[in-house]
């Protein structure tokens, strides 16, 4: 029992003394450790918090925007006193905006003298021109001005012609790489039917340029004869007229009476017919 007894205490004594050795050990290796620099936790702090990101690079410019295109037309009608010196008028209007004539007409009805103009006058100097053209004129029966924007339909156009113009690129670079005929004689087609859709966006957008860039105005400017000019004619002339007038009618009548000739030979025979026929009747 002694001897059990003193070899449980020296079991005791030995566990305690390992245990105190390996918290020895276990305090000197906690104390060997070496922890990061305090700039070094911040710096991860700051990658870890996304409050504190870097602020995004600012966005690029875009290219610059298409100034509006606009179509400018005016009409207009006005009475003169005299053709010449609205012409002459017109015409100066006409070389000081840089501006031509494509169209001149004139003509006479029953109470007027008119003369029509069409003008194209290039855009910036639209408002110079109509200014030039109505000094002078008391007032207009017709003054029509319109000012149609276009923007939106030129930059499709645009936009279109640029997306047929790639495609073509694209199926010009697959014909080179083509090697059986039927494979080439399809990509051909395909390339002659967007360069006529390509030649026709830009047949379209050559107009609508030209449209933009000159502006259409019709003028239209008359004369009233006066009554009184109807004095100037003598008497005698005026029955000359009269004396023609009905000679005119007259062999006018005799010519219808002429195309109806078979009519009247039959409507002769008819009444010879009849009388001697009633002179019968009468002797009986």
């Amino acid at each position: 029992m002694r001897r059990l007894f003193f070899l449980s205490v020296l079991v005791l004594i030995l566990s305690g003394c390992s245990k105190s050795s390996a918290s020895a050990e276990e305090n000197y290796d906690i104390a060997t450790v070496k922890l990061p620099p305090k700039s070094e936790n911040v710096a991860y702090d700051k990658k870890a918090s996304p409050n504190d990101a870097p602020p995004p690079p600012p966005p690029q410019k875009t290219g610059q925007q298409i100034e509006q295109k606009i179509i400018k037309e005016a009409t207009l009608k006005f009475e003169t006193d005299n053709l010449e010196n609205s012409f002459s008028q017109i015409q100066k209007a006409v070389s000081n905006s840089r501006a031509r004539i494509i169209n001149d007409s004139e003509g006479k009805d029953f109470a007027t003298l008119f003369r029509n103009l069409t003008v194209k006058v290039p855009s910036q100097n639209f408002d110079r021109f109509i200014n030039d053209v109505s000094k002078g004129v008391s007032y207009f029966e017709v003054k029509n001005i319109s000012a149609q924007d276009v923007t939106e339909e030129y930059i499709d156009l645009t936009s279109r012609l640029k997306t047929k113009k790639k495609l073509e690129e694209r199926y010009l670079e697959i014909l080179k790489k083509a090697n059986k005929v039927s494979e080439i004689l399809e990509i051909e087609e395909q390339i002659s039917t967007i360069r006529e859709e390509i030649e026709a966006k830009e047949g379209q957008l050559k107009y609508l340029e030209s449209r933009v860039s000159e502006s259409t105005i019709t003028i239209e400017f008359y004369k009233t004869i006066a009554e009184k000019e109807g004095v100037k004619i003598s008497y005698g002339s005026k029955l000359w007229s009269a004396i023609e007038s009905g000679f005119y009618t007259l062999s006018d009548l005799l010519l219808s009476l002429l195309s109806a000739w078979p009519f009247v030979i039959l409507f002769a025979v008819f009444a010879y017919f009849i009388r001697k026929r009633l002179k019968r009747r009468k002797k009986e």
